[in-house]
């Protein structure tokens, strides 16, 4: 009986100070994950890629400061090639053994890398790849970049109603997947706009003199231009078009969202309309703080392609939460289920399709920035 008191008394002891004399439960480890990016860093188009990394090289350092997931990034190259992206995805795959992989940069990338990801069962998320048919590669292909087929009609729409168009010159790049698609919604757009197409011009990646292209254009005397381009040759264009005194609104698809389009095109970028779901002056403490820290690390401000990166990884982490594990097919089934996440771009969720839900905002340059259009 003596030794059952004594027992008893001990037994209280321990958890008197276990109690009250604050001690800890252990902390649960951090899920371990090693995730891939597929980025423009040389080349053309790195200023997209640069704006992608430094996104989500923010956001790990946010989330493996809260301990709940340590992830360890491996960043590959693709210069902007297909097989450079396709070879980079299977060494994530095979050697790397990533969970999963954000990127590539551009959609024709998405068309080479998306497939090896989907057969091999590794998640694929594409932050800036807009074009037709990429989460229709396979159920391991997701994106949260706002596609073509919702950012164009609602910048097209605006420039229409608010200018009264009627006629437009269509003009894009024949040799990218990227701005293909961004042509046929155009296109497309025009149509069930009852807009007349005066003429289509096409143009070639790299291509530095559109003189022919635009004097066609002139001389039909548009209502607008409606251009599918990449950031280097959409300012160009821009810049060539004004000094030919081609004057008319130019309303441009994703690849003009960068404010590089500014930087090279300069005043002749003035009136440029685009949709988006990214703006940086939006009254939003979120958007504020990202912005905040965005120019603090790297001494500029964030862009749609560095706004879309970090929402990308949170989104991809909070589904690594939700899986409880790194398992490449718990993840994806994870963030297949992945509703109403509030980052900054908004209120952001992915239909059956893996593709985007969300509303866009419609732009114009105004002063030398992207300012919303009314």
């Amino acid at each position: 009986m003596k030794r059952n008191v004594r027992l008893f008394a001990v037994v209280a002891c321990v958890l008197f100070a276990f109690v009250f004399m604050g001690a800890e439960k252990p902390k649960s480890e951090p899920i371990q994950a090693k995730i891939g990016v597929i980025s423009i860093i040389t080349g053309q188009g790195a200023a997209y890629g640069e704006a992608i990394t430094n996104g989500i090289k923010l956001a790990r350092d946010e989330v493996n400061a809260k301990g709940e997931v340590f992830v360890d990034l491996k960043v590959e190259d693709s210069s902007g090639k297909q097989e450079q992206a396709l070879a980079a995805a299977q060494k994530l795959i095979n050697s790397e053994k990533v969970v999963a992989i954000i990127g590539p940069t551009l959609s024709n990338e998405m068309m080479a890398a998306g497939p090896e990801a989907n057969a091999s069962g590794v998640p694929i998320m594409g932050t800036s790849t807009t074009a037709k048919g990429i989460t229709q590669i396979g159920k391991f292909v997701f994106r949260n970049a706002l596609p073509e087929s919702q950012a164009i009609p609602a910048s097209a729409g605006k420039a229409v109603q608010k200018y009264n168009i009627k006629k437009v010159a269509l003009l894009y790049g024949n040799d990218d997947a990227f701005t293909k698609s961004g042509f046929d919604t155009m296109k497309e757009v025009a149509g069930k706009l009852k807009l007349e197409i005066v003429t289509i011009q096409e143009f070639q990646k790299g291509q530095a003199d559109y003189k022919a292209q635009l004097t066609k254009i002139t001389s039909l005397k548009p209502d607008a231009v409606f251009c599918s381009a990449l950031y280097n040759e959409g300012g160009v264009i821009l810049a060539q078009a004004r000094k030919m005194g081609l004057k008319v609104p130019f309303v441009g698809g994703n690849g003009f969202n960068s404010p590089k389009v500014i930087e090279i095109a300069k005043d002749a970028a003035e009136g440029l309309i685009v949709a988006t779901p990214w703006f940086g002056e939006k009254n939003d403490p979120q958007v504020k703080a990202f912005v905040a820290k965005y120019e603090k690390a790297y001494g500029k401000k964030p862009d749609q392609f560095a706004a879309q990166a970090y929402d990308a990884f949170y989104i991809m982490t909070n589904a690594l939460k939700a899986a409880g594990t790194a398992d490449r097919a718990k993840l994806r089934d994870s963030l297949a289920a992945t509703k109403n996440f509030q980052g900054v771009l908004g209120n952001f969720s992915f239909d059956a399709e893996r593709d985007v839900v969300m509303a866009p905002n419609v732009l114009i340059v105004k002063g030398g920035k992207f300012t919303i259009f009314n």
